[in-house]
Formats: C-alpha cells, structure tokens, sequence
C-alpha cells in the first residue's frame, strides 16, 4: 500500500511539474509576445534598403562611364549625379573603379566610406553590358547616417552583381530595352549598427526594372537558399548572434516616386531561431497596416509586422 501511495504521490509531483513548466513556458512565450520589437525585420529590412540603394549607384555609374559600360569610343569619365559621390578611375582601364563617398548630407542621408566595383574577366573582354558580366563589390566601411537622430549602418564585406539581361541604364531608358535584370549573391556580409551590434547576412536577390511613363520600377525577389528554404533574400545571424531566414513570399516591389526604402507592396516572412514564431512582413500598407493600392504619384504608409503565438496575433504598424 504505501508503494502505492509513493508511486501515486511520485506520478501526482511529476504532473504538477509539467503543469508548471507548461504554465511558466506559456507565459513566457506570452511575455514575449507582448515585448516583441520586429527588431531582426527591421534591422534586415534597413540592409536591404541600403544594399538597394547601392546597387542603383553602381548600376548607374557603370552605364556612365564607358570603359565599364563597354562604349570604347567614348571619354573614359563624365560628370556622376549622384549625391555626396567622387568616382576614382584610376584603374578603369584594367576594368576596376571605385566609389568614394564624401559625407555629404542628401535626403538626411549622410554616406561615408567606399564601394570597389571590379569587372571579372576584363581583360578577356567582359563589359557591363553583356548579358552574363559579373562583377565584384567589395563595400569598404561604407557607412550610411540618418542626419535627423544619428543613427547609423556600417557594411563590410563582398558580393558579386551579375548583368542577366545584358543591357544598361540608357538601353532601358532611351533605346527602349523592356527590362534590366541583375541578380546581388554574397555571403559574409558584415553588417554593423550604431557603432556596435554586428549582424552577419548573406544576401541573395534578383532585381527586375522596368521604365513606363518616367518612372522607374524595380521588383525583387529572393534567389538564396538555407535550412531547407528556398526564395530566401537574406538569412545569416542576426545582432544578437541568432540564426535566421527571411523568406519572400511575393515580390518587394517599389519605384522612383517613393524610393528604395518605401516598398509599394510585398511579403516575407523572418524566421529567428531563437523565437518560437515567425515575423510576417506586409509591405505597402496604410496606417492601420491594410494593404493599399497607390496611385502613380502617391506613397504607402509602411508596412504591417504581425506574429502569433498560440491563437493569439498581434501586429505593428512601421512607418516608412
């Protein structure tokens, strides 16, 4: 009889101890859900953002200077327009050239540093505007400030930027080519914010723009693949060392009217090993995080952050 009651007693314990630890893990899966951030959508929506603005420079200057672009005929430089930019061509010839960045303020962006761009197989005849030209860029403390609070981006590190299309700038802008296609792959991208916290990404994705009616739209969409996932534009580690995925579910689409960092629409969802949920990113929404339909001349809010843990969701509204 009292084994009985010992293995009763001894079963009761190990129940309320479950129970417990059931009760103690669903709390704090529910502090969590409260305390929630978005910091790892944010941080790698904000690298994306930058990365996209640097290839638009890139893509831009090499349609401008001709020993790049593959226009031999023509001078070996010409004046850049882009802001707070100085171009060095010393090694256009050898097919390298290097972006070098002033800190000058433009659109509360100051930008530091600099980007080497380097055409593979030069010397073999390769120029940017052939289909299949690949070339390296190595980010050298590029450093991007917002000038309003202070705060800052650092990347380091290299990627390889293929021309699939073949074709540049002028070819889409005034020769009437239907698009431009070019795919960004790299690992080890180092991403530093604010002078400390370090986040390691591997950034792989294809851009697609079109020009209709003097705008510029570009589509973009994920190319990496990890952990089994496929469609992925970054994955790695983030701040905080945590590993993770960032899987597009539709196109990030957005357009010279509202810029690099103010999608029109798109959808990824952000895995984080460390969290026992996903980070659903909805781009291009109002400021009750709906989806909307803008006009050619108009602009969405933001974007909408939803996770759930068990039945219950809750979302934030980001603004742009």
């Amino acid at each position: 009889m009292m084994t009985s009651k010992k293995i009763l007693l001894s079963a009761t314990t190990i129940v309320i101890s479950m129970l417990l630890l059931f009760s103690s893990c669903k709390k704090k899966e529910d502090n969590t859900l409260v305390d929630e951030n978005g910091q790892a959508s944010t941080d790698s929506r904000q690298a994306i953002s930058e990365n996209d603005a640097s290839i638009n420079d890139i893509t831009q200057t090499l349609s401008d200077y001709p020993l790049m672009h593959g226009r031999m005929s023509s001078p070996q430089k010409i004046a850049t327009t882009i802001c707070g930019l100085d171009i060095d061509t010393v090694g256009a010839y050898t097919g390298t050239i290097k972006l070098n960045y002033n800190g000058t303020v433009c659109n509360n962006r100051k930008r530091e540093g600099s980007v080497r761009l380097t055409i593979i197989n030069y010397a073999s005849g390769q120029r940017w505007k052939m289909a299949g030209c690949v070339l390296k860029v190595e980010y050298l403390a590029y450093k991007i400030t917002r000038a309003s609070d202070g705060k800052n981006i650092e990347l380091n590190g290299t990627q390889m930027l293929t021309n699939i299309s073949g074709g540049t700038w002028f070819d889409l802008l005034f020769l009437g080519q239907a698009n431009l296609s070019s795919s960004v792959t790299g690992t080890n991208l180092n991403v530093k914010f604010n002078g400390t916290a370090t986040a390691i990404y591997n950034i792989n994705r294809r851009f697609t723009y079109t020009w209709a009616n003097n705008i510029l739209t570009c589509t973009g969409e994920g190319i990496g693949s990890s952990s089994g996932l496929s469609n992925l534009e970054n994955y790695g580690t983030t701040r905080d060392g945590d590993a993770f995925t960032s899987q597009v579910l539709s196109p990030i689409i957005w357009n010279s009217t509202c810029g690099w960092g103010a999608p029109l629409s798109g959808h990824l969802t952000i895995k984080v090993a460390s969290k026992s949920f996903d980070l659903d990113c909805v781009f291009g929404v109002n400021a009750s995080g709906t989806p909307v339909i803008v006009g050619s001349n108009q602009c969405a809010y933001g974007w909408n952050l939803t996770w759930t843990v068990g039945s219950t969701s809750q979302h934030k509204v980001i603004a742009y």
